[in-house]
């Protein structure tokens, strides 16, 4: 009888070594074991038809993944705030879309708590920062809206002290995790392609009942040059201001780009569409649900009439939510983005009843990468290619559908000056999920 052989993938963290002794390995369950022990985020093109059989002890990362993936093309994307990626294709790395996730990975499905944070809400009136004071906490963000503040504390024990003090205060109301929101991916170069001409023109501002202003609630949103510039009607951050690497775009530059191409795309060679950009992620690199929320909520109170958010995570939060309640009873729509793990995890906040959660297509069906633990309400192609400081840049994913379908929105609202309650049922209609192979 054959001994039966064992594929090992050996990958030494901190030594950036790998060992392995593989026979006949399928390509995506080595990429299973790649993403569990690497911890990187690892993307593939679907339908690769490729086994591994190497054998080899102590390599550099770089020569091991050579050795493991033979004639595919790979590429490595370190991240300075987020995971590493690494990217696994036949001819370009645009077509690995599909995110293989290691057998230990299915933590990454739970909502990420941001450390020694609290969110709490107070009764109106009380004195919070007499309240902080007592709980040795630092007041880092409010939501006067909502009576909601963001604390801060020095270490797990502080915190845990703070809770059961809170929890006996008549004045507190709700006592909540505060959530990690995903980073999210930047735009990557693309050689040899050429980005679209975007040639829409900015009109006058229109009467206050037919104004329509979009809250791009995202990263810090840079100059999007003379075309497009004055379409941005301002800029602010709920977390302090970004320190920018102006070199590439950013998150927010991608989505910007994505929403003004589907609404020329659409048919709009002009519109009177403004743009307030709002910055939840700041210096740190990193945002959470109460920044979203705030964000959200400053960008109606600076008159954004339709939010997009092109973000989200897993963590529940009943902040968000209320907040996303609140915006939907002033008649100010929220579209999100369902996320793009192939998780059938509920994602968030495209997974509140009140949002408009927009899924990515590629080829006419849902696109493989696309989450399927909210139900999508429109759906729109995961893709923009554009222009920014003489380069081409692309960006892929369900952001990019739910800034698309947003633009595509706006520009109908504007054009006829119609209602929200005639353009979401109109676009859901017009981008309907597909159904079916």
């Amino acid at each position: 009888m054959a001994a039966t052989t064992t594929n090992s993938v050996g990958w030494h963290q901190g030594k950036e070594r790998v060992d392995a002794d593989v026979r006949d390995f399928g390509v995506y369950d080595l990429l299973q074991d790649v993403a569990m022990q690497s911890g990187w985020n690892v993307f593939v093109e679907p339908g690769l038809d490729y086994r591994a059989s190497t054998k080899f002890k102590n390599l550099p990362q770089a020569e091991a993944l050579r050795k493991l993936l033979g004639d595919l093309n790979f590429s490595v994307v370190p991240g300075s705030n987020a995971q590493t990626r690494l990217y696994v294709f036949r001819t370009q790395q645009s077509n690995a879309t599909r995110e293989v996730r290691g057998a230990g990975k299915k933590s990454a499905m739970k909502g990420k708590i941001a450390p020694r944070e609290l969110t709490i809400r107070v009764k109106p009136g009380t004195d919070v920062e007499a309240l902080a004071r007592l709980l040795h906490a630092k007041i880092v963000g409010r939501i006067p809206e909502l009576n909601a503040y963001q604390l801060q504390f020095d270490d797990d024990a502080a915190m845990k002290s703070a809770r059961d003090l809170l929890a006996s205060n008549p004045d507190v109301t709700s006592v909540e995790e505060n959530y990690l929101v995903d980073v999210p991916f930047t735009p990557e170069t693309l050689s040899g392609m050429t980005a679209p001409n975007t040639t829409l023109k900015l009109d006058p501002p229109k009467a206050d009942a037919c104004k329509v202003v979009v809250g791009l609630v995202d990263t810090t949103l840079q100059p999007l040059g003379s075309q497009l510039e004055g379409f941005i009607k301002e800029r602010f951050a709920v977390a302090g201001e970004s320190s920018t690497d102006i070199s590439q775009p950013t998150h927010a530059t991608a989505m910007a780009n994505a929403l003004f191409q589907a609404m020329q795309s659409s048919g709009k060679s002009s519109s009177s569409v403004r743009v307030i950009s709002v910055d939840v992620f700041g210096q740190s690199g990193s945002a959470n649900t109460f920044n979203v929320a705030a964000g959200m909520i400053a960008a109606a109170n600076r008159g954004a009439t339709v939010i997009n958010a092109s973000l989200g995570g897993y963590g529940d939060s009943p902040l968000l939510r209320d907040a996303v309640q609140q915006l939907s009873g002033k008649n100010i729509p929220v579209f999100a983005a369902v996320g793009n793990d192939g998780s059938a995890t509920p994602f968030f906040p495209a997974g509140y009843p009140q949002v408009i959660s927009v899924t990515a297509t590629e080829r006419g069906q849902v696109a493989p990468y696309a989450n399927v633990g909210v139900t999508p309400d429109v759906a729109a192609p995961g893709g923009v290619i554009f222009s920014y400081n003489g380069q081409v840049y692309g960006s892929r994913g369900t952001s990019v559908s739910s800034a698309a379908a947003t633009g595509v929105a706006s520009g109908m609202a504007d054009a006829n000056c119609s209602p929200w309650s005639q353009v979401i049922p109109a676009i859901e209609k017009g981008m309907a999920v597909p159904t079916g192979p």
